[in-house]
């Protein structure tokens, strides 16, 4: 019975992420034109979303479905060093603000993943992406919260935190679909 229960949560959740479609076309075609002309995507989160982000990275470096030309994408949550350092010397609030404000540019897309929204440390991030210009995205739980008031646009999504982290990942992956369409023909494969 619980297992059944789980999986109509999601089925809730998931069909409230079919009705961002467009946005996930909006963002794919942004995020295609950005990257193609030097930009970077950064992304992070904690726990569970800190692998939603590796996941995304991982995805536009390497590749999705097909072959083509690698991205500049950052997971800042698998600087292990880095996180530690920052933590250890201005506190954990600061460890995706601080590399932000060192490696984000003006037109880079920040990619926040938070089930709640609420994290000091994504909240701390948002605002140093903003600071420098860079365009701030976030993937969170049921809005309000304040990652979504902060970001510049927000896939927000209803239903219990397991299956807000669950719909991020299909989230991600559509987003990765809508980017590989949106790339000139010239980028999708690489001989």
């Amino acid at each position: 019975m619980s297992v059944e229960k789980h999986l109509n949560g999601l089925a809730g959740t998931l069909t409230a992420l079919r009705d961002q479609a467009p946005r996930l076309t909006r963002w794919g075609s942004t995020l295609a034109r950005r990257l193609t002309e030097g930009g970077r995507l950064l992304a992070a989160g904690n726990g569970g979303s800190a692998a939603e982000a590796q996941h995304l990275t991982a995805e536009l470096v390497g590749r999705y479905r097909h072959d083509r030309a690698p991205f500049s994408a950052l997971a800042l949550c698998s600087e292990t060093s880095s996180v530690t350092a920052i933590a250890n010397d201005y506190g954990y609030d600061q460890v995706f603000a601080r590399q932000i404000a060192a490696h984000a540019r003006p037109r880079d897309i920040v990619v926040l993943l938070s089930t709640s929204g609420r994290s000091a440390n994504l909240l701390e991030g948002a605002r140093a992406a903003r600071k420098v210009g860079a365009q701030v995205w976030a993937l969170t739980g049921p809005a309000p919260n304040p990652l979504a008031e902060l970001a510049d646009d927000v896939l927000d999504l209803p239903g219990d935190p397991c299956h807000v982290q669950e719909a991020q990942l299909v989230a991600v992956h559509a987003l990765c679909e809508a980017f590989e369409a949106a790339l000139p023909a010239t980028l999708r494969r690489v001989s």
